[in-house]
């Protein structure tokens, strides 16, 4: 099948802005670069913004090889479009941190059953779908800024239940949803901070260094600050 001409045209821009160090940089921040050319996010939010919305372009870019074109196919999706199986099986798909997590920030966090996909995604055993959950509540606490304090309240329990998963992308998840629901509010912080503190003494490593590392930056005078009452 002939590649449509704006796919073909972003393929050929990404080639020409291929960056064989940048995409050998990328291998020591864990991200999976064996089909990477190397090129910052910046870069491909300027391309992006020439196409979308464009949804069939999206799915188009998720099924080429190229690390960057799957970056991509979010910044250019159209949210109304987006179903929960695309998330199902972008999420299958998933075998880096970055993409997991450009999905939740450009696509994912904008539609009407992100939080129900926490719920579903959680308990799921594959490293990124578990990390897409937490991604979700991270990316969600910062940018809906509607949402209201009773639908993130309860995901102190999630996280508490997931702060013993070992695994790097999790765990990371984890402390990174926490920060940032804690960061949202006053109402937030509080549960934010306790729950930091008991994990700080938990008996196991990983949700210790969840809750320390947390706890050092909530307990911080700036972010105290800044947090709205």
């Amino acid at each position: 099948m002939t590649k449509s001409s704006s796919l073909q045209q972003i393929i050929d821009k990404l080639h020409a802005l291929s960056d064989l160090t940048g995409a050998e940089k990328m291998k020591h921040f864990g991200i999976a670069a064996d089909h990477a050319l190397g090129i910052p996010i910046p870069k491909l939010r300027a391309i992006a913004r020439e196409y979308r919305p464009d949804h069939p372009l999206a799915l188009a870019l998720w099924d080429e090889p190229w690390h960057e074109c799957r970056l991509l196919a979010p910044m250019v999706a159209d949210p109304a479009l987006a179903t929960p199986e695309l998330l199902d099986a972008w999420c299958a798909d998933f075998n880096s941190w970055d993409i997991c997590d450009q999905c939740c920030s450009n696509l994912f966090r904008y539609l009407p059953f992100a939080y129900d996909k926490i719920y579903e995604y959680a308990p799921r055993p594959e490293e990124f779908v578990r990390r897409t959950a937490f991604a979700l509540m991270a990316t969600l606490a910062v940018g809906d800024k509607k949402a209201q304090d009773e639908q993130f309240l309860p995901l102190f329990v999630l996280i508490e239940t997931y702060s013993a998963d070992p695994r790097n992308f999790v765990k990371k998840a984890v402390n990174w949803a926490l920060r940032q629901i804690g960061k949202r509010n006053q109402r937030l912080y509080v549960p934010a901070l306790e729950l930091s503190r008991k994990l700080s003494l938990s008996s196991d490593p990983t949700a210790r260094w969840i809750g320390r590392d947390a706890l050092r930056e909530l307990s911080d005078p700036k972010i105290i600050a800044r947090i709205k009452p």
